[in-house]
Formats: structure tokens, C-alpha cells, sequence
């Protein structure tokens, strides 16, 4: 995947319009599978909640995966409105979900269009939008003989490790821009095969 555009954290919104109460809530997420977990999360917070209608957007291009979620109000004017204000905010990897509680007075389709729409617009105004550049992994062993070689490169060219002791030397984990991919290979090629 090439570089994209999401939101940064969770944030949340709130309102109300003609008694209804309107609960907004963005995730950050990597996959479909993680828009589960962010539901169960909702479900606990409103165990009495009318409807909680979403969307989410995953990947980008031919590999964009989206589904837009009604829950029980009429078609399209719920989840629909969500996944636009994902598109019009030009972000992927992002799930919405708003929770309305009924207060009583009927909003008509085009009055729930526009809350579900402000509900999901009011819960991005909270957050930040990132961009995020696609990363690579690079996974080698060396002995403790070349701890003092192969340290100080990765000091240098200030790379994120996650280093483990073994019992004959070190596991080093290496996460970096998937571009620059060929350029860190080749610090190391020398010592470790990769």
C-alpha cells in the first residue's frame, strides 16, 4: 500500500437534535477485523441504544474495502452518510460508528441524513489527521562478536530495533519506510545475510 491519509487516535462527539442524543466515535484502525472490537467497545458504553449505525474504509485504490451499516434506520440514511464524511475528509483505514438514542420526535430521512452526517463529521473534528507512510521489517541474528559493529549503525542511522538477548547473540528487529528498504539492507549485507 502506498502512503495514506487517517485519523491519528479515538475521538468522540456529541449532540442533539429534536430529543434524539447523537454519540459519535472515530477509530483508527489496520483491518475489517478490527471493527468488531471497536463495536463490542460501543455496545458496553450504550447497552441501550436505539441504533448504532457506522462505516469504515480499509486500504486505498484496488485494494479500498468498505461497509456502510444502517442498523435498523431507513436505507442509506445512516451508515451511508457516515462513509461519505470518511471520502470527503480524503482518509482511509477509519471506522465511524454513531449511537443515537430516540427522543421521541421522527427526523424524517433527510433529518437523519444530516444527523448521522454531523454525528461522524463532528467526531473527525476532534481528531487529527495523519499521514502514514507503509513500513518494512527486517529481521536478522548476529553474534555478540559483532554487538559493536552492527549497534552503532543502527544508533546512526536512527532506526526503531527491538533487540533480544539469545543465548548464542542477538535477535534484531528492524521497522522502517518500506522506501528505504534497499538502502537499509545494504548497511547490513556486509555482516548479516538479509
Amino acid at each position: 500500500m502506498s502512503t495514506f491519509r487517517t485519523i491519528k487516535k479515538t475521538s468522540t462527539s456529541f449532540f442533539k437534535e429534536k430529543g434524539s442524543k447523537f454519540y459519535g466515535y472515530a477509530f483508527p484502525i489496520n483491518s475489517k477485523e478490527e471493527v468488531k472490537e471497536c463495536l463490542e467497545k460501543i455496545k458496553e458504553e450504550h447497552p441501550k441504544a436505539r441504533h448504532i449505525c457506522s462505516a469504515f474504509l480499509v486500504g486505498t485504490g484496488d485494494q479500498e474495502y468498505y461497509i456502510a451499516n444502517d442498523d435498523g434506520e431507513p436505507a442509506n440514511s445512516a451508515g451511508a452518510p457516515i462513509l461519505g464524511q470518511i471520502r470527503s475528509a480524503g482518509i482511509t483505514n477509519t471506522y465511524i460508528a454513531v449511537v443515537r438514542y430516540f427522543g421521541g420526535t421522527k427526523l424524517g430521512v433527510g433529518g437523519l441524513i444530516q444527523a448521522y452526517k454531523l454525528g461522524a463529521a463532528l467526531a473527525l473534528q476532534e481528531n487529527e489527521i495523519i499521514e502514514v507512510k507503509p513500513q518494512a521489517t527486517l529481521r536478522f541474528k548476529i553474534g555478540f562478536d559483532l554487538m559493536g559493529t552492527i549497534l552503532p549503525i543502527i544508533d546512526k542511522n536512527n532506526l526503531d530495533s527491538t533487540i533480544e538477548n539469545t543465548v548464542d547473540g542477538m535477535l534484531i528487529s528492524l521497522t522502517f519506510n518500506e522506501k528505504d528498504e534497499a538502502r537499509i539492507k545494504g548497511l547490513f549485507e556486509r555482516w548479516v545475510r538479509v
